[in-house]
């Protein structure tokens, strides 16, 4: 079932204000858990696992910043 734009909205929402920063806190304290890697190795690390956590989510985004598809224009009221 797919979603409505406004259950997409409102989920993007949450998943930018609460489950990004939880993601990057566990990413954070997970690369700390070893010791520190060279600098460009840290760098990759972190540039995938920001890609990484997009990806399940593209569907969610996908379409938010345009207009609301299901509103009708006021001209057809």
């Amino acid at each position: 079932m797919a979603l409505s734009y406004k259950a997409r909205r409102r989920l993007s929402l949450l998943v930018l204000l609460v489950a990004l920063p939880l993601y990057i806190v566990v990413a954070i304290s997970l690369v700390n858990l070893f010791d520190r890697p060279p600098i460009l190795l840290e760098l990759a690390i972190y540039a995938a696992l920001g890609v990484v956590w997009a990806l399940p989510l593209k569907a969610v985004f996908k379409g938010v910043g345009q207009a609301d598809p299901d509103d009708r224009p006021d001209d057809e009221l």
